[in-house]
């Protein structure tokens, strides 16, 4: 069978599937075209989620005649000068999406200048192009593309409902809007307004967080911190959700790479790191990431969507990211997003009950002999050495002012079910969960004393042996240094097996090795890097903190309290236990009052 070429409306098909694979990802091109064209409007109407009519109006530089002739042709640009493709600086720079849109659909094209005599519209239907015609148009380009695949109809198949992907469409103009706030967005479905965000021109630093509260919700912007970051020449900033102000999922994390919206797993697996003793496993933190580099720096280039990049130097931007989030979680010090307002308490009804939050306390069990000096060594808040055999209550006599109300936390009032610590602040009150507070300390002094010296090592009688490739046990040992600093010993066992010769101590008796090696390898490969030993050493650290802290049910004094309180606001991440659950809560003085008619 001989080669043959294949015609050029196929080669635009098969682009086609590369490029627009569902109605979001035309809108994404399309969008991005705007922006580039300097647009400071742009309105997007869609029906039946994108697949009968996508329309997209904005207020650009528009086309001149021959430009609109030249840029629904394979590979025509106006974003490479000068034929470099390292020093990007658009969103589009391909010239693929307009052909490849036009390939599948029904597309027409409306355009002015602002210089010509008059506008200029073109038509495309299943790849085939017609004659260019005069049209009025005012400055700007309008693009409507009708009956999305019409012409590779065994593509309409793997669409999904109408309401799939218009949610799929809107995520992405919202990402899309996160990065762009001084550019104003509407979009319609089926006539309906769904989403309208003004142009902003004020400070660039507040506009950012308006666009963000206008498009998350303002719980978020009342419950993040800033991140801002200078590393070599990588700038980070944006917002980071605080580690109790948690999702099910990671589709609310927000990454921006060059102004380009990426969902890369280098960046998700470092915000996962960032927040590794701060949250639980299977819930994720809301995040607003905005990454510049150099254009050198960083390829766009590796996805036909251009959904994911790459960079350089991987192992500067990842420890770039993860020191960013972890300062500014560090900097928000003992801050917890479970603040009561006045219009959480007035929704509550006597005859009503607030469900309990999910919380599996883990067994205890053997910690291995570092795990017991540790333990043992632990020395308790010398304030909390001595629990009281009966309760404590306020005395009658106490003064109306205390000099600690004026502390973050407030002074110690009462302690109520055994559990709860009622303080007075300045301006309202706090309540403290004493186990969830007490657990977070303990967990800090733990990671202090194990990093005040070099992980001890478990030497093993009869030494592992691993099988692998021979490119997995090159990988390995690259990092066997690494592995040595966190515990573990390995050795080249031939060509394609290691030998593990040593583990952590506190982990000794307690993991599987092989299923660990394993572990780390897979991250090795995805990430470059692995965290796999830090993880369960911090795991086992925090069953440990959960034993060893003040349980529910014992009683305190005044002084033991007030002391839990004094050591939680000189304590890094103490508004959240271990397990990502708040340690406390606020009321203000002024919802308590609306409560009882007084405001």
């Amino acid at each position: 069978m001989s080669i043959r070429y294949l015609p050029e409306t196929l080669v635009n098909q098969i682009a086609a599937g590369e490029v627009i694979e569902r109605p979001s990802a035309a809108v994404k091109e399309l969008v991005e075209n705007a922006i580039d064209a300097q647009a400071t409007q742009i309105e997007i109407d869609i029906y039946q989620g994108g697949k009968s009519l996508i329309r997209i109006r904005d207020n650009g530089m528009g086309m001149s005649r021959d430009d609109l002739s030249s840029a629904v042709d394979r590979h025509a640009t106006s974003k490479l000068p000068d034929d470099d493709l390292v020093h990007i600086q658009h969103l589009g720079f391909r010239g693929e999406a307009l052909p490849s849109i036009g390939a599948v659909s029904r597309l027409s094209l409306s355009t002015y200048d602002g210089i010509s005599e008059n506008g200029w519209s073109l038509r495309v239907e299943g790849g085939k192009k017609y004659p260019i015609v005069p049209t009025p148009h005012p400055k700007g380009t309008t693009i409507e593309v009708r009956d999305l695949f019409y012409a590779t109809p065994a593509r309409l198949k793997f669409l999904k409902t109408d309401k799939a992907e218009y949610t799929a469409v809107k995520d992405m103009v919202t990402r899309i809007a996160m990065a762009y706030p001084h550019i104003g967005f509407k979009l319609t479905h089926n006539d309906s307004p769904s989403l309208s965000l003004p142009e902003q021109s004020r400070d660039p630093n507040e506009v950012t967080k308006d666009r963000i509260s206008a498009i998350i919700g303002r719980d978020f912007s009342e419950n993040c911190v800033p991140v801002h970051a200078i590393r070599d020449d990588i700038h980070i900033s944006g917002y980071t959700g605080l580690p109790t102000f948690d999702r099910g999922s990671a589709q609310y994390q927000y990454l921006f790479v060059n102004g380009r919206p990426v969902k890369d797993r280098l960046l998700i697996g470092c915000i996962r790191a960032a927040y590794t003793d701060l949250m639980a496993r299977d819930r994720h933190p809301v995040v607003v990431l905005f990454i510049e580099a150099p254009p050198e720096e960083v390829d766009v280039n590796v996805h036909p969507a251009k959904a994911e990049v790459r960079f350089r130097d991987a192992g500067l931007v990842r420890g770039a990211i993860i020191s960013a989030l972890k300062h500014a979680l560090l900097q928000a010090g003992q801050m917890t997003s479970t603040t009561l307002s006045f219009q959480t308490l007035s929704s509550v009804r006597p005859q009503g009950s607030s469900p309990a939050l999910p919380y599996s306390r883990q067994q205890p069990g053997f910690y291995g002999n570092l795990a017991e000096k540790i333990l043992n060594s632990y020395v308790p808040f010398p304030e909390l050495s001595s629990i009281p055999s009966a309760r404590v209550e306020p005395l009658p006599d106490m003064p109306q002012t205390f000099p600690e109300t004026f502390h973050p936390l407030g002074a110690a009032r009462a302690q109520i079910h055994e559990n709860y610590i009622v303080a007075q602040t300045e301006n309202g009150l706090v309540i403290v969960d004493q186990h969830a507070a007490h657990e977070r300390l303990t967990y800090e002094r733990f990671k202090q004393q194990l990093s005040a010296g070099a992980i001890r090592k478990q030497g093993l009688l009869m030494p592992v042996i691993i099988p692998f490739t021979d490119t997995e046990t090159s990988l390995l040992i690259d990092h066997a240094q690494d592995l040595a600093e966190m515990g573990i010993d390995i050795e080249l066992f031939g060509i394609d097996a290691v030998s593990v010769q040593s583990v952590p101590e506190i982990l000794s008796g307690r993991m599987d090795i092989i299923r660990l090696i394993h572990d780390i390898l897979d991250e090795l490969k995805e990430q470059g890097k692995s965290g796999v030993v830090r993880d369960k050493i911090h795991a086992l650290l925090s069953t440990m903190a959960c034993h060893g802290s003040v349980r529910s049910g014992r009683r305190l004094n005044a002084d033991e309290m007030n002391a839990l309180l004094r050591q939680m606001e000189s304590t890094p991440h103490s508004g959240h236990c271990n397990h990502g659950r708040p340690t406390y809560i606020t009321l203000d003085l002024k919802d308590i009052e609306k409560l009882f008619g007084r405001r």
